[in-house]
């Protein structure tokens, strides 16, 4: 009997589990909706258990058939039987072995099939969550649900199930097969068991220690790689002259990765070191006893060697059924953590029978709006966060009875001091969250009963900051319009004021523009936003300080670009720099959150009051 009989894969598996899962229950809810999840695979489900039943049938038979090759066929002399048996126990062999494999082939089929639908469900079902949600959770820890959980949720389609049908079936067998044989032998190898369990769990627990603490240098070191790497990180480096400090640190979280792979792998055969312990036990027991019976005529040599084969095959079952519900809790903990991500429904939902938005020219009207963000519990889970306490604006009043008709085709301007309320009105009209109170309407639609594909569709945003996907400039600008032909791309870039930048480009519209864009300028990043949203060509623009951190070569060249995105277009500026939006067919002027004044540049002048001391404050600088 071998450790690494003794040793299955699956049964090492089970000590290095978290205990703290014993003590965790997991109501029946879980338990129906991890079932639901396996509907789409019940049929191949059902003959991977079979195949689990025949392989322990098939290791059971073979120590049987080599008890009657022994006894009736070497002993007795009959060679035909001899040879008979012998070509069936290899037989046997191949049909295990082509068990085994279509098993695991049916099992990764069935595992993998589960894992590309969770991950498409939770990816789907992120996306779909307000931008506050993102702003929360912390990114490692949302990615974690994508891999880690999902991949242990895996485990209870496959590992646990497998493992749980197919021990069960070889722990009757052998133990019925051993029982009609010895029951004395039996029972004295039994009485081995404890001296097996107990080492095990204890080791299981440190092995479980180790791989947390792991699990967390590992966690920590990538973390800091990532920070380190990107180009805003590998910035702030080269410019503070921290290398050798950097150098340090890494080494130190290196250091404990190294020494905890150490202390595992020690323990591990440390571990495996007495499983042959107790193997050899065993081994001696059953050949022992069992002889001194065959001495005596009470067993057939073909009998004990047939013991001997089916004891090593008794361990491991045993093992794995004790730990079985460590392993099931286990599957069922990781199932939970991925429900807590799809049970946190998105505050921005589509109407049963949502309204399109009319095509052409729309207006803009916001009737009595009053807006609150939302409280962390709504938009948030807690353990996706660092610190999940409450933000100092949930819950307070953002925005109050703002009521601003924009007619279609109008440039209106949003000015004010810092917190005033500017950004959260124009993400309502983008409709990123959906007022507390009041409605906004684009084309006489309500927001909350337009489809979100004719929203998207109408509203088009650029941000202060252009994000870029480390992708071509082709690909992030079709983006807005997969279907965009190359012409129509090089019309976008002429009209955002940059189409000779990119025709000098190495491999012009193939040309990647690097992490976040940063092979590119803010200016040139702001034109290529620009030449994005032509390309998508919206009925309604908002404008969030898109030239608020450009130089003033830059600044020209946007506001170009912007002239020509704006021209027709009903549009929602937001700007601090008055002399900006000077041209406005509306000026609102927000403070805390209400509307105090509107009008054109002129009047709000003639009219004194907030916007004119903004005004002055910034010309007299």
């Amino acid at each position: 009997m071998s450790m690494q009989t003794m040793a299955r894969p699956g049964s090492f598996r089970s000590f290095a589990k978290d205990p703290s899962v014993r003590g965790h229950r997991v109501g029946r809810d879980t338990a129906r909706r991890v079932a639901s999840y396996g509907r789409p695979f019940l049929g191949e489900i059902v003959v991977y258990l079979l195949l689990a039943i025949a392989a322990g049938a098939l290791v059971t038979a073979v120590p049987l058939l080599i008890r009657r090759l022994l006894d009736d066929g070497v002993e007795l002399g009959d060679r035909d039987l001899v040879i008979g048996l012998g070509v069936l126990v290899a037989v046997l062999a191949v049909v295990e072995t082509v068990v085994t494999v279509v098993n695991r082939w049916l099992g990764s089929r069935i595992g993998e099939g589960l894992i590309y639908d969770l991950r498409r469900e939770v990816f789907s079902h992120v996306l779909r969550q307000p931008v506050a949600f993102f702003t929360r959770s912390q990114t490692g820890a949302l990615v974690s649900r994508l891999n880690s959980d999902v991949i242990g949720a895996q485990a209870a389609f496959t590992s646990v199930l497998s493992g749980l049908v197919s021990n069960l079936v070889l722990l009757v067998l052998v133990l019925g097969a051993l029982l009609t044989m010895s029951w004395q032998i039996t029972v004295l190898a039994l009485l081995l068991l404890p001296i097996f369990l107990v080492p095990a769990r204890l080791m299981g627990a440190r092995l479980s220690t180790l791989t947390r603490r792991q699990m967390d240098l590992n966690a920590d070191m990538h973390t800091r790689m990532t920070e380190r790497f990107n180009v805003g990180g590998a910035l702030l480096v080269r410019l503070f002259g921290r290398p050798v400090e950097e150098d340090s640190g890494y080494a130190v979280r290196a250091r404990g990765v190294r020494d905890a792979g150490v202390s595992i792998a020690v323990n591990r055969v440390v571990f495996m070191a007495g499983l042959g312990l107790v193997a050899s036990l065993a081994t001696a027991l059953v050949y022992g006893m069992g002889g001194l019976m065959a001495v005596a005529g009470e067993l057939t040599v073909g009998t004990l060697v047939a013991m001997a084969a089916l004891l090593s095959r008794l361990y491991a079952p045993l093992t794995a059924l004790s730990n079985v519900r460590v392993d099931i809790m286990t599957a069922l903990v990781s199932f939970e953590r991925i429900f807590e991500v799809l049970d946190l429904q998105p505050l921005v939902r589509e109407a049963e029978d949502p309204q399109v938005i009319p095509d052409g020219p729309v207006g803009v009207r916001l009737e009595g709006v009053s807006f609150a963000y939302p409280a962390a519990d709504e938009v948030s889970i807690a353990s996706l966060e660092q610190r999940p306490e409450a933000e100092t604006l949930d819950g307070h009043r953002v925005l109050s009875e703002v009521s601003v008709d924009i007619p279609a085709g109008t440039m209106a301007a949003l000015v004010g001091p810092s917190g005033a309320g500017k950004t959260t009105l124009t993400s309502l009209v983008a409709r990123l969250y959906d007022p507390t109170s009041g409605s906004v309407r684009i084309g006489g639609v309500d927001l909350r009963e337009a489809s979100l594909e004719s929203l998207r569709s109408t509203v088009g945003v650029v941000t202060q900051e252009a994000h870029m996907f480390n992708d071509t400039v082709g690909a992030n600008l079709r983006y807005a319009r997969p279907d965009a032909t190359d012409a129509e791309i090089w019309e976008a870039l002429r009209g955002a004021q940059i189409e000779e930048l990119v025709r000098r480009l190495p491999d012009q519209l193939d040309t990647v523009v690097g992490d976040r864009g940063h092979r590119l300028s803010g200016g040139e990043k702001q034109r290529l936003a620009i030449a994005r949203l032509l390309l998508k060509s919206p009925s309604v623009v908002v404008l969030d300080e898109a030239t608020a951190h450009l130089d003033s070569e830059s600044e020209v060249a946007v506001q170009r670009a912007l002239d020509r995105a704006l021209s027709g277009r009903t549009s929602l500026v937001i700007a601090h720099r008055l002399s900006t939006v000077r041209d406005a067919d509306l000026i609102l002027v927000l403070d805390r959150g209400r509307v105090v004044q509107r009008g054109t540049h002129e009047e709000l002048l003639a009219a004194g009051g907030l916007y004119r001391s903004l005004h002055d404050t910034q010309f007299s600088r």
